[in-house]
Order: structure tokens, then sequence, then C-alpha cells
């Protein structure tokens, strides 16, 4: 069937006019089907999102159960028990002090939210010189307006600057070319001393420093030392700074721990959380704040000190069946320690191929996510990449010169050979 109505995401059409897209008929497991029978196994859990396998039945089941009863209400003074029984069991595994749960439906609407609740906070406890955020070098936190402004990837940012409010943006960890001279697994987070600076000299007007915990993604999977995130909670500590921790990408175990702020023993003031969080199934996000920032807003109704955010479909009771179910699979599965077998497999198998990829800059790996950093100026590279790719079976989508493995943590160890055995077949030519 052929269709011209559809504008795709981060997609140049025109490519597509030259290369039909897959039409996807039906998926299970770590495949998916289109409608000619062509099976692609999905490297990338499809963007990330998809953590149990597509179609798993237990979360099947469960929204299917809801369904029955009904599909959605106001989230404005009603309530449901879906949403209870989630930020019950949610709060439960949250780093400590992560008590308040605010809902959206995507990522750079939780970050919005986050950025938000920041500033009203500060505004409401006096400190109205607040209204500024620091973000890192090569950071990513969506792709409204208010999350592009403590984003630093050019090609997300650049043509919307004069939309965008003027934030502080410090150079953050360059772990693959390190100007120390250390190597991320050892260092003490030298680099930590541009964003000490910074903070010093301007703490007065920074209401939150606000990133992405171990990895950042967007960025090409650039994975820094823990340290850095310790050092970066304690200048929060010390300049009554709200720590954000945005773990949209990385949260619900994709790390190797349920949550990356993990590695680092630190808890955030607030946190942000999409992706994953239904398993894969329905659109969910979440902004889970201290009980300290929200007794800034528990006030007498006159008072105007309410959040006002909201969203038409906050709190939906068939994504939040959805997210409780995917709680219980991790509760009841042991879904942790099967992510840090799968990764050690597949650790095992990339560095057995490693002599076979020329060009090779680096190879980094937590949890399960593994990448392939290649030295390449061709500016289509990771196009041709996932092109030549997926006419083999595998679906992955490099970021510039990274090829990166983002599978669901129900892969099978023959299903990472696959992976492996495609991706250095393609690199080697």
């Amino acid at each position: 069937m052929k269709e011209n109505h559809i504008w795709y995401p981060c997609t140049q059409m025109k490519e597509i006019d030259l290369n039909p897209l897959p039409n996807i008929k039906k998926a299970k497991g770590s495949w998916l089907i289109d409608k000619n029978n062509n099976k692609y196994l999905d490297a990338i859990s499809s963007w990330w999102v998809n953590l149990f396998g597509h179609n798993n039945p237990e979360i099947k089941k469960a929204i299917n159960k809801q369904l029955n009863k009904f599909e959605h209400i106001i989230f404005s003074n009603f309530t449901h028990d879906p949403a209870i029984k989630f930020t019950d069991e949610l709060v439960k595994v949250l780093p400590k002090g992560l008590e308040k749960v605010l809902f959206s439906s995507d990522g750079s609407s939780a970050v919005e939210m986050a950025l938000k609740l920041s500033f009203q906070y500060h505004k409401q406890i006096n400190n109205k010189q607040k209204n500024k955020f620091i973000s890192i070098t090569n950071s990513y936190h969506g792709e409204t307006i208010g999350a592009l402004s403590v984003g630093n990837i050019d090609i997300f940012t650049k043509t919307y600057k004069p939309l965008i409010k003027q934030n502080i943006t410090i150079q953050g960890p360059e772990c693959t070319n390190c100007i120390y001279k250390k190597n991320r697994l050892n260092c003490n987070a030298e680099c930590f001393e541009n964003i000490e600076k910074e903070v010093q000299k301007n703490h007065k007007k920074i209401s939150a420093i606000i990133i992405e915990p171990m990895v950042q993604c967007a960025a090409g999977m650039k994975i820094y030392n823990k340290t850095y995130l310790k050092k970066i909670r304690d200048i929060c500590n010390q300049y009554n700074i709200n720590l954000i921790a945005d773990e949209i990408a990385v949260g619900f175990g994709r790390t190797g721990k349920m949550f990356a702020c993990e590695h680092a023993n630190i808890s955030p003031d607030i946190i942000t959380l999409s992706k994953g969080i239904t398993g894969g199934f329905l659109p969910l996000s979440v902004t889970v704040c201290t009980k300290k920032i929200y007794d800034a807003f528990y006030d007498d109704y006159e008072k105007n000190k309410s959040f006002l955010h909201s969203h038409s479909y906050s709190g939906n009771p068939i994504a939040c069946t959805a997210a409780l179910e995917t709680l219980k699979i991790f509760k009841n599965q042991q879904i942790l320690n099967k992510i840090n077998q799968k990764s050690l497999y597949m650790q095992k198998q990339i560095e057995q191929n490693l002599n076979n990829i020329p060009k090779l800059k680096e190879y980094r790996h937590i949890g399960l996510i593994h990448v392939i950093e290649i030295n390449n100026k061709n500016p289509r590279f990771n196009y041709e990449i996932h092109k030549k790719a997926l006419k083999k079976g595998l679906l992955i989508r490099p970021i510039g010169n990274n090829i990166y493995f983002m599978p669901p943590y129900t892969i099978k160890n023959e299903e990472i050979d696959f992976i492996i055995h495609i991706s250095s077949e393609i690199l080697k030519k």
C-alpha cells in the first residue's frame, strides 16, 4: 500500500522515495516481520523502549484486562487504581527520597515539567533569582523548546536558537578524547572542575543542574565515570541547587542497574522517566520529585501555589497498567540478573570480532548498551550502515560514527551472535 501523507520523525523524506520503508505486519520477541515476510532483528529496542520483547504476553494480558473496565478518565480531581498501584510500586524501586509522581506522555514533556518544577520551587521558597539551568556539552533532553534549552547537540538545537531560552552549557566529560589523559574506568572525574568553577561563580542564579546519568545516549552513547555524578550531587547540596536526573533512556535496567544513578549511589531531587516505562507498549512518562520540593507547592487553594502543568492523557489507566506490569516482570523474573548475563555474553562476542573491524576507535559498554565507534568522515556513514544492515535482516540505527546495540532484555544468545556477525561483516566492507 503506497502512502503519501505521513511525515516520519528524524527522516529525510526524499530518501524514502528512493528507499521504501519496510511495512511491519507483526512482531514477536526480538523480531519484526514485514508484509513481504522479511524478518528484522530489533537490536535497538525500537528506539530504546521495548524491554521484554515485542508482543509480550504478560503486559498484553494486563492491558486487555484493564480495557474491559475503562479506557481513560480525567486525572484532575479524579483518580484510579492503576495509577495508585503503579506509583506505589515505582517509589519502592526509585532512588531514596523520590516520592511524588507527576504524569505526562513523553520524555520531552517530562523534562519540561522538571524544569518548570525546579524554577517554581525556588520561586516559592523566595529564591526568585534562581532562573538558570546548567547542562553539559553533548547533552540531549528532548526536542520541545524548553528541553532544547538544556540540550547541546547542534543537529537538534542550531535551527531553533532564536526561540531557545539561554541557559548555561559547561564542558562535560570527553572520555574518548580525555584532555587529562585519564581513563573513564579509574579517573577521579577531573573534568568536573569546569562545572565546579561555574557553580562557585554563579550559584545564586542556578535553579538546577540537569544530566543524563552515566550515558549521554543521543550524543553517541558516551559513557563517563560515576564519580562525576557524585561530585555533581555534592555541589548541588552545597549551593541549594536541584539535581535533575534525566533517566528517560537509561532508566529501567538499561545500564545494568534499575536506575543509572545507582552506579554512583546518589539520589537526585527530580528524576524523569519514560521510554521503557511501559515495556514498549504505550506512551507514558513521569517526573518524580522529593517531598521537600512537593511541600513548597502544598498550601491553601487561595495562595495559588499549585503546579499548573497538565496533559489530557495524564495518568492514562491503560498505560499505568502496562507500567505496573513492567515493574512486576522486573521483580518476578530477575531481569537485572539477566541483563548483566546478556551483557557479558555480548561483550565476549564483540571482543572476539574487534580485530576484524577496520578504523575502530573505541568499544565501550555498560549494561545492555554496547557501542562500537569508528573513525569515519563520511556524513552518510550512519545511514548507509543502517540500510546495509536492514537488507541483511538487522535493525540498527547508528548515531554518527557510533554503531550501538540496545536490544530487548529477552534477547537470546544466538540472536546476539546474529547481531555481531552481521555488523562486523558490514564494517569489514
